[in-house]
């Protein structure tokens, strides 16, 4: 027979009740947990039912969380952190030279220097299993939040992150954002003012995605038009593709525009005023005192120090042609 706290607190009830209170609707929240819509209210029945109050309740279409849904949140949030907590702690009396380190980064980046790095990182650590994954900026935090991955690999600053307190980070580059063009009257300028940057249409990141967000504010803090998109995706490469198929502009990491170099009608130029951001590693606080992640920094600080991160792209790209 379960006790009380077994049934509020199971692993699998607190999934339950943080997704559909992060989704806060039934059908979404199913589907990204892989089950039935019914099942997920049985579950979410049977924790009211446990705690003795309703945890959400609607408006018209809309589920709201109730005070005790407030309550639990906060409760299910400070449990996950105790338990990342005592993980780390476990953590930073392994080796450094054995165990995994799981990688997360945004799917914008430009992923061959650290490709490179984890080549060259295994030569040093066979023991240690390099996990990296491409992900989305809110599957970044939600899996940072749960301890599911140990290294964010992302821009900064950003402010659609409101709790900053367990999280720190370390500067990797400056990046500037570089405007692509197919104008051949505009071929000659090295920067560019965002009003000239209107005369064609785009094609962008979609809605939410950190580099669009940058790029619309850019324009807004400017008192210029915002670019009308034609075409949103998800990736650089996609992105690139389109927009020397359809000849219209778009905006760029320096580090892929380097990386990529587009056709002879192409042209990039720097905005004036520049629109840059850092690339960061992000990470729970004293997750770097875990022995292998912090020999995992300081070998990639190290790589760095030998060779600038653009200076290694450049040749990676010199040693393809």
């Amino acid at each position: 027979m379960k006790s009380k706290q077994e049934t509020i607190f199971s692993s699998k009830t607190l999934t339950y009740f943080l997704q559909l209170a992060d989704t806060m609707n039934y059908t979404q929240a199913a589907q990204i947990l892989g089950i039935t819509q019914p099942a997920l209210t049985q579950q979410i029945k049977k924790l009211e039912h446990t705690v003795g109050a309703p945890l959400f309740y609607s408006v018209g279409k809309k589920l709201r969380l109730s005070d005790a849904g407030y309550t639990m949140l906060k409760a299910t949030h400070n449990i996950n952190e105790v338990l990342n907590q005592a993980t780390d702690e476990i953590q930073q009396t392994t080796s450094a030279t054995h165990g995994e380190i799981n990688i997360g980064m945004l799917a914008s980046i430009e992923s061959r220097v650290f490709e490179d790095f984890i080549t060259k990182y295994y030569e040093k650590q066979p023991d240690i299993l390099i996990s990296f994954h491409t992900l989305t900026r809110k599957e970044i935090w939600e899996r940072l939040e749960n301890n599911r991955i140990d290294l964010a690999i992302m821009y900064l600053p950003d402010d659609s992150i409101k709790n900053w307190k367990p999280y720190e980070s370390r500067k990797i580059i400056n990046e500037d954002l570089f405007f692509i063009h197919h104008e051949e009257k505009l071929s000659k300028q090295k920067k560019i003012k965002l009003k000239q940057t209107l005369n064609a249409n785009w094609v962008t990141y979609p809605e939410g995605y950190y580099l669009e967000g940058v790029l619309r504010e850019a324009y807004k803090n400017q008192l210029v038009d915002v670019p009308n998109s034609v075409a949103r995706f998800t990736t650089p490469d996609q992105i690139r593709r389109f927009a020397e198929t359809a000849k219209v502009n778009t905006a760029l990491p320096a580090s892929y525009v380097i990386s990529h170099p587009g056709s002879s009608e192409t042209w990039m130029a720097r905005f004036d005023p520049a629109i840059n951001f850092d690339l960061s590693f992000v990470f729970r606080k004293d997750k770097d005192e875990i022995p292998r992640i912090n020999t995992f920094l300081e070998e990639f600080d190290d790589y760095l120090s030998k060779e600038s991160y653009t200076e290694r792209l450049r040749k990676m790209i010199g040693n393809q042609n």
